[in-house]
């Protein structure tokens, strides 16, 4: 169960990151991320019924979930959108999934998870496989984009780092629903505070715009909750790594929605040896 939740997260990650480029025709990254984030949040409003147990609901643990959704997903999907307009999905994806390296260095200090020794080798390939991934992506853009690629840099980290923060408030209160919930509501305060900061409006004719970034923040939100269901099961170690492979499906959808067709043969060795880390990690 623990792998159908990752590779589903993965799954939803993928989609949502190949279908921001239709978005991001009519809207800026900013402003559609005012959409996609609150429809997330809404989505788990409805579920909370039914959804969430809150006999059991620890207070600690919301604060540690409330923290967590001021970066993770309100900066990472404005990172996101940001880094989808100037590098494309593929770059974006190969680049900014990293996060295994920080989530499992956290899990270790806050969790005390020691992966095995062959977990370590997969978790290696895992990311080895993601940065030939982004090289192959990496030789089509102009060098003085270059410094561009501190953006799915960044939201590698912030993603990497919220996973064992996460877990570590689902120790206290098993409530993947409700975690999801507390994130995405303070997601939702930071992105409209920095979109009534910044005066960007909503251009007129963009309702079209307006429906793929609410289709894109069912994809995410759906994406996170499967991530924390996981993570409420298993380790970070054995979730993080299997989450990551989603660039390897973003270049699959990329090709089967988009047409393209621009994958090299570093791109080719990457995404091997990524699904041959994963495999280690799972046998680990």
């Amino acid at each position: 169960m623990i792998l159908l939740l990752s590779v589903g997260a993965a799954i939803f990650l993928a989609l949502g990151l190949v279908l921001t480029t239709f978005g991001l025709r009519w809207l800026s990254p900013l402003v559609g991320a005012s959409f996609s984030v609150p429809t997330s949040f809404l989505l788990f409003l409805l579920l909370t019924p039914v959804a969430v147990d809150f006999t059991t609901l620890d207070w600690r643990a919301v604060a540690i979930f409330a923290v967590a959704g001021v970066f993770y997903p309100a900066f990472v999907s404005i990172l996101n959108f940001v880094s989808n307009r100037a590098l494309g999905p593929n770059l974006t994806g190969g680049l900014g999934n990293l996060s295994p390296i920080f989530a499992i260095g956290l899990a270790i200090l806050l969790l005390g998870e020691l992966p095995s020794a062959l977990q370590w080798v997969g978790i290696l390939a895992v990311c080895a496989g993601l940065v030939f991934l982004a090289l192959d992506r990496a030789r089509r853009i102009p060098s003085t984009n270059l410094r561009l690629l501190v953006l799915p840099l960044a939201g590698a980290f912030l993603r990497g780092a919220v996973q064992p923060v996460v877990k570590l408030g689902l120790l206290m209160w098993p409530s993947a629903f409700g975690a999801a919930l507390l994130a995405y509501s303070m997601s939702s305060v930071v992105i409209w505070a920095a979109r009534l900061a910044s005066g960007q409006k909503t251009p007129p004719g963009a309702r079209a715009g307006i429906l793929w970034f609410m289709a894109i923040g069912f994809c995410n939100g759906t994406a996170l909750v499967m991530m924390y269901l996981a993570l409420g099961m298993g380790e970070v170690v054995q979730v993080s790594p299997v989450v990551a492979t989603y660039p390897l499906i973003t270049i699959g959808l990329n090709r089967l929605i988009h047409g393209d067709r621009s994958m090299g043969p570093r791109g080719l060795i990457g995404s091997l040896i990524s699904v041959a880390g994963v495999v280690a990690v799972i046998l680990g």
